[in-house]
């Protein structure tokens, strides 16, 4: 027997379970000219608090404490190659649970080279037994649809094997957020991959944001998006189309049917990047 087709209100529906509960997230800098963030998101919204390298932590810790104090949940950056010591690490944590009452948080590796201190990776920072000593419960770590330019597929592999079997050992509730994608097909074919090789993660998909095709393509290259780079790039061929605002639409159905379809997918929900700015993500997202 045939797969029946989905009518188009099962589509809308699919749409609208894969959009529910979707992230999102600013920088202290952006934070700073957002009069309120309640005119952009519901209360108990998660936002992420993007650290730039460079940057100082004492800025995110005051981003998280505004961000808990106006009704959302604050997931701060723990950037591993950004820590100068365990015992940085240790007063941050402290700080963020203890006075903030922060229980999530985003690991990922950075980009220092040489790291600031004994940290260069994320598996060193689970290692660490802080995160659980800190009662840390929802922990995200870094998915690469497209790979990662500086790491090898192999190291990768086992780095999530080591992540799977941590969630299994201690009971932590890990996930996957990926870097924004611009076609759903690598992201379908990874997701596929990583059910082959046992991969028990919840993935949320990085999803741009409303913004200008000039806007997409200059993020792209800042932050060395693979394969579905080429679809930005071929509509940035278009002088007369840089300035045209680019929505996520097809991206977003095509996973949401995807997901729907496939009863052993981990794509559990989406990551919003407002490229174009937080208003226009937000109230785009909130729509669908």
């Amino acid at each position: 027997m045939q797969n029946a087709v989905p009518s188009g209100q099962d589509r809308r529906q699919q749409i609208i379970d894969f959009m529910s509960g979707f992230t999102l997230e600013t920088t202290p800098g952006s934070a700073a000219k957002v009069h309120d963030f309640r005119d952009h998101g519901r209360a108990g919204a998660t936002i992420f608090i993007t650290f730039l390298q460079g940057s100082d932590f004492r800025d995110t810790v005051q981003v998280a404490k505004r961000l808990k104090a106006e009704g959302f949940n604050p997931v701060p950056h723990i950037v591993a190659r950004g820590i100068p010591s365990k015992r940085y690490l240790e007063e941050a944590l402290a700080t963020l649970t203890g006075e903030i009452g922060v229980h999530e948080a985003l690991c990922v590796a950075g980009t220092a080279d040489p790291p600031a201190g004994e940290f260069r990776d994320t598996l060193q920072l689970l290692g660490t037994g802080l995160f659980d000593k800190y009662a840390i419960s929802r922990i995200g770590m870094a998915g690469h649809p497209e790979g990662n330019p500086g790491v090898a597929a192999e190291t990768i592999r086992r780095s999530l094997d080591w992540k799977n079997d941590f969630a299994r050992r201690t009971g932590a509730s890990l996930y996957l957020v990926t870097q924004f994608c611009f076609e759903s097909g690598p992201v379908i074919a990874w997701d596929r991959q990583l059910q082959a090789q046992g991969n028990r993660l919840p993935i949320y998909v990085g999803v741009p944001g409303l913004a200008t095709i000039r806007t997409l393509l200059h993020h792209a290259k800042a932050c060395g998006i693979g394969p579905s780079m080429q679809f930005v790039a071929r509509q940035a061929m278009n002088v007369a189309r840089l300035m045209t605002v680019s929505a996520p639409d097809k991206l977003v159905a095509e996973l949401a049917a995807h997901k729907a379809a496939d009863p052993r997918s981990a794509i559990a929900g989406v990551h919003m990047y407002p490229l174009g700015g937080l208003k226009k993500t937000s109230d785009w997202a909130y729509a669908v």
